[in-house]
């Protein structure tokens, strides 16, 4: 493990024990995540990926090894980190601004305090001017990109992110993809970003963690060498469609993924 390890998750396992049953979703995970580093886990469904990120954040303990964020061993939740899901979650009776806000409050922080830093960060998604709207005037991308300024107001040092994108449709996850490459490079973070999608995790990364099927296991870790920012041409680049073809090739040579159709088969 390097010592400029953001998060340190050594041999962890986890089972999840219900009715006199087990279910083990995770088996020997290791894995460091460097400070600033953008680092995506891929892998099918039910692989444990979620798991792994609820352990990060201390909202799961481990059934077996360690897991350190900032150096220290997490043993209940953290709170130097901000927390995306792929539901946003906002208060209906609360204005978008005070949604944000909400955060500051639970943490029993001064509000006023965060207003400046709450509208500047609402710009920075494009935000600007619907700070009063409440979340059904808003559609699912903008509740979404308020829940990621949700996330940040507290200046967390970690952004865990579990699948944030996976309810909204093509063009505005394709757009929330470049917008939120964008704030990350203006405000750097430690992200730990979980998607099922493959082209999500090659345009976001630094290093893409593919993981087997369960019990989840880190299958390979590719590292992902393409210039930023990586706007809507980097689809175009041949570092994009290496990088692509070889997770696909993971999940093929697996059985995760199969070549052609089995409709009529």
């Amino acid at each position: 493990m390097t010592s400029a390890a953001a998060i340190r998750i050594g041999g962890v396992a986890k089972t999840f024990r219900r009715a006199g049953q087990e279910t083990q979703a995770l088996a020997r995970v290791d894995l460091d995540i460097a400070a600033g580093e953008f680092v995506s886990i891929v892998g099918p469904s039910g692989c444990g990926k979620s798991t792994l990120l609820r352990l990060v954040a201390g909202l799961l303990g481990p059934s077996e090894g360690v897991v350190e964020v900032l150096g220290k061993r997490v043993e209940g939740p953290v709170t130097e980190i901000g927390i995306v899901f792929q539901s946003p979650v906002l208060l209906d009776w609360r204005t978008l601004l005070d949604n944000v806000l909400a955060q500051v409050e639970l943490r029993g922080l001064k509000p006023g305090d965060y207003r400046v830093r709450a509208r500047d960060l609402l710009a920075a998604v494009g935000l600007a001017g619907f700070e009063d709207r409440f979340p059904y005037e808003l559609s699912g991308g903008m509740r979404q990109r308020a829940q990621i300024v949700r996330a940040l107001i507290h200046d967390p040092t970690l952004l865990l992110m579990d699948e944030p994108f996976g309810a909204l449709d093509a063009l505005t996850r394709e757009q929330m993809r470049v917008d939120l490459e964008a704030l990350w490079l203006s405000r750097p973070k430690t992200v730990m970003f979980i998607t099922h999608s493959i082209d999500e995790a090659v345009l976001l990364s630094d290093r893409v963690v593919v993981m087997s099927e369960r019990p989840g296991r880190i299958d390979r870790v590719l590292t992902i060498d393409l210039p930023r920012p990586r706007g809507l041409e980097a689809r175009e680049s041949d570092g994009f469609d290496a990088a692509q073809r070889a997770i696909t090739e993971i999940f093929l040579s697996r059985g995760i993924l199969k070549r052609g159709s089995i409709l009529g088969a």
